[in-house]
């Protein structure tokens, strides 16, 4: 068993260095030095997660919903994520854990908050800088994405309609399974990015661009 647990945890140590390697090597806006080791942080639970997801690191028990952040810069903008993750565990998600049609704190306990460093457009219409709450409404055909002004909550118990800023209907997309909740945060274009969350066998994504 030890000899085991030896050969997994030198597993895990290769995999988190090539992710460091990785990030090392790829192209990067600046977001201040202050903001630096934080984003090279999320990168690496970023990579390590997509490690356990492909099956390389076993680790992973799926038990609770850790809090995790997602984070990137797209022209200057830095958009950051904190959201609680939690486990497929061989339940149903769609339908299931997560009702159709109604709204999702979309992810776990404390409401996900998504901050924009500088105002952006969603869907055509200017959205200010600040921290928002990240709610949807999951439908077998579209999901509604939801920015909402109180993004210090409870799941959805303190939901108030009248305090949305934006609601924009998606299309979700078949994904290869995610067995834990993730986001993820990409630059698509030049001034254009896209926050996505990924998770069973489903990812759904909010267009928005820097202005």
């Amino acid at each position: 068993m030890n000899k085991l647990m030896s050969i997994m945890s030198a597993i895990a140590l290769i995999v988190l260095t090539a992710c460091n390697t990785g990030n090392k090597n790829k192209p990067e806006e600046k977001t201040g030095d202050a903001h630096a080791a934080h984003t090279m942080h999320s990168d690496l639970l970023t990579c390590y997660a997509d490690s356990v997801n492909a099956g390389l690191i076993k680790e992973d028990t799926l038990k609770g919903s850790p809090h995790r952040t997602a984070m990137n810069t797209i022209s200057g903008t830095h958009v950051h994520i904190e959201y609680n993750s939690p486990g497929v565990k061989g339940r149903i998600i769609w339908g299931g854990l997560v009702a159709w049609n109604k709204v999702w704190v979309a992810g776990a306990h404390n409401a996900t908050s998504i901050r924009f460093y500088k105002d952006v457009t969603i869907g055509g219409q200017a959205i200010k800088a600040g921290t928002y709450a990240l709610f949807a409404i999951p439908g077998k055909e579209k999901w509604t994405w939801i920015l909402n002004t109180n993004f210090e909550q409870h799941l959805t118990d303190e939901y108030n309609e009248k305090e949305d800023v934006i609601r924009i209907d998606v299309v979700p997309e078949n994904h290869q399974p995610t067995q834990r909740l993730t986001y993820t945060v990409e630059k698509t274009g030049e001034k254009s990015g896209v926050v996505s969350l990924l998770w069973d066998s489903l990812k759904v994504a909010l267009p928005f661009k820097s202005l």
